[in-house]
């Protein structure tokens, strides 16, 4: 498996619009998406103002057609929209699945 751990500082105040564009990545996007495995965002307690997102798909192959599709790059531009700055992206092999 291959994915990615990112951290995003939204806007203030679009936290909520950018839960609901998750919320549509799973809805309209995954369907259409072959390999993915699945995903999370979480707001750390420790700083309230980043959110960290967790991507994991079945192969790097499957991560990078994602990641080529013009689809999923107006998703993301939809989505930068609402953020302060570019994510900050770790990709890699996921070594372990619990």
């Amino acid at each position: 498996m291959f994915g990615s751990v990112y951290s995003m500082r939204p806007i203030l105040g679009q936290e909520a619009n950018i839960a609901a564009h998750f919320r549509r990545w799973e809805r309209e996007r995954r369907p259409a998406v072959s390999g993915a495995v699945g995903g999370y965002v979480l707001r750390p307690r420790g700083n309230p103002s980043e959110l960290i997102g967790v991507t994991v798909f079945d192969s790097e192959d499957s991560y990078l057609v994602n990641a080529n599709d013009p689809a999923q790059s107006q998703w993301y531009q939809d989505l930068r929209a609402m953020l302060e700055s570019d994510p900050e992206w770790n990709d890699g092999d996921v070594l372990v699945a619990l």
